[in-house]
């Protein structure tokens, strides 16, 4: 009878992906309208010129809104595996396979002893609550290399490692997934197969890292934080303007550059706590690594001046990999960044008029979704130190458990 109710469960939830996933899909093909400007410009022009200039066999030099990594270049140049498709086409297609591999990690690293289908649950769920905007960016497909290196690092650090660095040279991000890592190995790995990608475009292709000073000079997006300094401000008198730059909508004029330095403290405060907490931690139970990463990637997106909203992608299925675990004490977070995902796709693109205008209704939506981050942020930032700290405020249940685990990464 248990194989049964477990066929059935799993039968509704590739049910329900497929019916999802195929919304999304008709929604990005245009074949249903989806509220608020058009998400998948970002495809059919951004990459499709960039497609055209790496093709080329150089990085594209002049082009401020390229701020990304040299191995983004794969990502971009990926639908030229599908030449029978259509550039954005084939692009869609290939979020929809990398959608459908991190489902199939969730699905089998949820399987045995103390894990559970938890994790596939909140990706097949999550998901379809950011809208088009999945399958319109490249984050999905980072996204699935994370989530194979996270549950990897249970037992194979080595091959951690290497999913991590690749990683970090498509999108820098999935660097901090080896922040609850003790094996030097795993880091070793990353460094090597990072600086050997990095270096192969650098010798191979002009302008690899160009990107380091677009970043460099980007503003306070409207979506961030920060933002919200401003958003108010515009309605006592503050005169500086909501502009395109550097390829996003962001604040521009006075105290701008303050702002955007105190969320570069704020990241830097949020790095600090995660090394004064890995120098305090004991021994980590089998989730306490993908916990650990959880939490360090919501910090540095709660903290950013920049929060775009497929950024919550990469939080659904990080998220997706700790309740793989049992043992993991994530859920309440992971019910924040689900409640924080819907709230992203009225933002944007349904009502991001309104938060463009910094009217009542685009300051709530802003205001909730930011402030569902900082809450998810904080409870989990609490729950891994009570978790794996010992000491006053520590669970002394917890400890055990990670003392009673396989050999932590």
């Amino acid at each position: 009878m248990r194989t049964t109710a477990v066929r059935g469960s799993l039968a509704g939830l590739l049910l329900l992906w497929g019916l999802t996933r195929a919304a999304l899909l008709l929604c990005v093909l245009k074949v249903i309208a989806f509220p608020g400007p058009d998400v998948t410009t970002d495809v059919s022009v951004i990459y499709r010129g960039w497609y055209d200039v790496l093709s080329s066999g150089t990085f594209p030099l002049e082009d401020v809104t390229w701020q990304y990594p040299p191995a983004a270049a794969l990502a971009i140049l990926s639908p030229g595996l599908l030449p029978f498709l259509e550039y954005a086409t084939a692009f869609f297609a290939l979020a929809l396979v990398a959608d459908l591999v991190t489902l199939a990690l969730l699905l089998h690293g949820g399987r045995g002893a103390g894990r559970s289908t938890r994790g596939a649950w909140v990706w097949v769920v999550g998901v379809p609550l950011l809208g088009p905007t999945v399958y319109a960016r490249y984050d999905v497909m980072v996204t699935a290399v994370a989530v194979a290196a996270l549950l990897a690092a249970v037992r194979c650090p080595r091959l951690a490692g290497v999913l991590v660095g690749f990683g970090a040279v498509v999108k820098v991000w999935p660097a901090l997934l080896l922040v609850g890592v003790r094996r030097w190995g795993a880091w070793v790995w990353a460094a090597v197969t990072g600086a050997g990608v990095a270096g192969v475009f650098a010798v191979l292709m002009p302008g690899a890292f160009a990107f380091l000073g677009f970043q460099r000079d980007r503003g306070t997006e409207v979506e961030s934080l920060g933002a919200l300094v401003f958003h108010v401000a515009r309605h006592h008198g503050w005169e500086g303007q909501v502009l395109l730059n550097y390829g996003s909508v962001e604040f521009l004029g006075p105290y701008v550059g303050w702002v955007s330095t105190g969320a570069l403290l704020l990241s830097g405060g949020a790095l600090g706590w995660l090394v004064w907490w890995r120098v305090r931690a004991g021994r980590l139970a089998s989730s306490g690594v993908a916990d650990a990463a959880f939490v360090a990637v919501l910090l540095f997106t709660a903290t950013s001046r920049v929060i775009s909203p497929q950024y919550m992608v990469w939080l659904v299925g990080l998220a997706g990999v700790c309740l793989c675990f049992r043992g993991s004490r994530m859920g309440v977070p992971a019910v924040l960044v689900l409640g924080a995902s819907l709230v992203t796709v009225l933002e944007f693109p349904v009502w991001f008029g309104h938060v463009v205008a910094s009217d009542a209704l685009g300051v709530a939506l802003l205001v909730s979704r930011n402030g569902l981050l900082v809450a998810a942020a904080v409870v989990a930032g609490r729950v891994l130190w009570s978790a794996t700290v010992p000491g006053r405020g520590s669970s002394v249940r917890a400890v055990a458990r990670a003392a009673e685990s396989p050999v932590s990464p």
